[in-house]
């Protein structure tokens, strides 16, 4: 059978949201001990696009817009490999900064 008469595969939006979601925790590394882990939304079109929208916490202080690029960098190379998908647009919206050795109370 010719490859055109065999039909074609398409890949569920969650599992590229579960891959994109699996990138941003490999890209940001340990968290602060009270984030959640990064997760996603994606929507793909016409099978072979993603737009992927990327929900994190990060620490503070930090360089926020490294890790943000760190992210985006990382979503767009493995969702390339392992789903075989272009990825225009990475979106990565901080939800939450965690404040490192923040002191609670008063300060004198």
């Amino acid at each position: 059978m010719p490859p055109s008469e065999r039909g074609a595969t398409r890949i569920a939006d969650r599992v590229v949201a579960k891959i994109a979601s699996q990138a941003a925790r490999e890209a940001l590394g340990p968290l602060p001990p009270d984030a959640e882990p990064p997760h996603a939304t994606v929507v793909v079109h016409r099978d072979d696009t993603a737009r992927v929208r990327v929900h994190v916490e990060l620490g503070y202080p930090g360089d926020i817009g490294g890790r943000c690029g760190q992210v985006r960098r990382q979503v767009v190379e493995r969702v390339s490999v392992l789903a075989g998908m272009q990825v225009p647009e990475v979106v990565v919206q901080v939800e939450r900064l965690h404040l490192a050795g923040a002191v609670r109370g008063r300060v004198r």
